[in-house]
């Protein structure tokens, strides 16, 4: 189905005033899918599509998990520290750190560790560790996908313009870009939000902007002239407050409300968000 399409889009004439270089607009790019894919594609095929098209522009740092959320060893663990940790987190892959996490000297495969795990507390699980690849925070992540499959790589390190650690990337997250949440049987899921009732919601606000666009189907440029540099809903905020609002604050933007349910002295926690539909400001109008 996928191959079809793709040709079906690559094949078709642009529509009339279409731009030769790369900045289309939105709404041109859905014309050319919809006359790529025509009445016979189903919804979810074009929806499809549509994703691939932005997959094209998203950057590492709009996907990746912040420096504050990486689960990483510490070098100088002896190996039953090591097992330990393993044993509570359970990820296939972990970075290492020497010193701070800005330092990480690579990545350890859990895999690698099983014919040791007898081992005793001297045990030099070092040399188990292999290179990571870091990437800067405005790398196209079909860019790093192919970067990923030709290093035969799961995982890269996200570095800013100063060479600190900024965040961690995986291939499941560049692939979930595309096909939406992958989860399996080992996996625990992370809910960022909680449905309070039609239209109001609960979200952690360290939720990046595409989550929190794609939890509410809205499209993402709306934010595009406010949120700065920000990538998570806690910084959106931030931008539009211009100052650290307290717990009970509300925030108005468009058809969004903000409420400030937690804080602490660092950084925003729990937001409650409540949405007004077009057909709820339509009624208001009128």
């Amino acid at each position: 189905m996928m191959n079809r399409l793709l040709k079906k889009l690559l094949h078709k004439t642009k529509p009339k005033g279409f731009k030769k270089n790369d900045e289309q607009t939105v709404e041109e790019i859905n014309e050319v899918i919809e006359l790529a894919t025509g009445e016979e594609s189903s919804e979810e095929e074009k929806a499809l599509i549509k994703s691939l098209v932005r997959f094209r522009e998203t950057t590492v740092k709009q996907i990746m998990k912040s420096r504050m959320d990486i689960l990483a060893l510490d070098y100088d663990s002896d190996y039953n520290e090591v097992l330990e940790y393993v044993s509570k987190w359970q990820f296939s892959r972990i970075p290492v750190f020497r010193d701070n996490i800005d330092r990480i000297e690579g990545i350890l495969l859990i895999k690698n560790l099983f014919p040791y795990r007898n081992e005793k507390a001297e045990f030099a699980w070092h040399k188990l560790i292999q290179p990571v690849l870091f990437v800067p925070e405005t790398k196209k992540i079909d860019e790093l996908l192919a970067d990923l499959q030709q290093k035969h790589m799961h995982l890269a390190i996200v570095v800013d313009e100063y060479g600190s650690t900024a965040g961690l990337v995986t291939l499941e997250d560049i692939i979930e870009e595309i096909v939406g949440e992958i989860h399996d049987e080992f996996d625990e899921v992370d809910q960022i939000f909680s449905k309070l009732e039609d239209n109001v919601f609960l979200f952690e606000a360290k939720t990046l902007l595409n989550d929190f666009c794609k939890v509410l189907k809205i499209d993402p440029a709306i934010f595009e002239e406010v949120k700065g540099e920000s990538e998570s809903l806690g910084g959106l905020i931030l931008e539009i407050n211009n100052d650290m609002p307290k717990k009970g604050d509300v925030i108005s933007f468009q058809q969004f409300t903000f409420k400030i349910e937690a804080v602490d002295a660092k950084r925003l926690q729990r937001v409650k968000v409540e949405i007004k539909r077009e057909a709820e400001i339509q009624d208001a109008k009128s």
